[in-house]
């Protein structure tokens, strides 16, 4: 799964210190517009192993053929997975079997726990696992050979609607309003 999961990314992330003025800055290079979600709700997250609070900010936009987010973590704790800027991780969506999802068709928000088994297995370790509005992502630490981490999270059809508000609202930006709050 490794080799395919790494040929269909949906989105890149940063780490940035603030995601209104990284947003402006991204808006100031012709990406945008953004829409910014700050303090969002996570639920039964836990960071590097052990149960922890993620409370965290995103910025996102459509840049070429993918999402991007900019990402800040407000509280780091003891094992902050979110430093204060640079590459941050790649994201890609997978399929409720734990198989990539090449073409992002929705599916319902059943568990990923074996595309972790799979990333594990690969040497990549699991960073954080959390759940916004119930739907499952994790976040496994590629650093040491990739130099960033592996974001994962299942096609729901919210997400997929998501991302598609977001390619849209890019294709049809003329410049105007381009922080928007979500």
């Amino acid at each position: 799964m490794t080799a395919a999961l790494l040929a269909h990314p949906r989105q890149v992330a940063f780490a940035v210190d603030d995601v209104w003025a990284a947003a402006r800055r991204w808006v100031g290079r012709g990406v945008g517009p953004f829409f910014i979600n700050e303090h969002i709700a996570v639920t039964n997250s836990r960071v590097f192993g052990e149960e922890a609070r993620f409370d965290h900010s995103s910025a996102f936009a459509w840049w070429g053929k993918v999402m991007v987010e900019l990402i800040h973590q407000h509280d780091p704790g003891p094992a902050p997975i979110v430093g204060a800027a640079g590459f941050h991780h790649v994201a890609f969506f997978v399929e409720e079997s734990g198989r990539v999802n090449e073409t992002p068709e929705p599916v319902d928000d059943g568990p990923i726990a074996a595309a972790q088994a799979e990333l594990v297995g690969q040497g990549f370790p699991e960073a954080l696992y959390a759940e916004a509005g119930g739907m499952p992502f994790a976040m496994h630490d590629a650093r040491a050979e990739l130099g960033h981490l592996i974001e994962i999270y299942p096609a729901t059809e919210r997400l997929v609607s998501f991302y598609d508000m977001v390619a849209q609202a890019a294709a049809t930006w003329d410049g105007t309003d381009p922080l928007r709050t979500r």
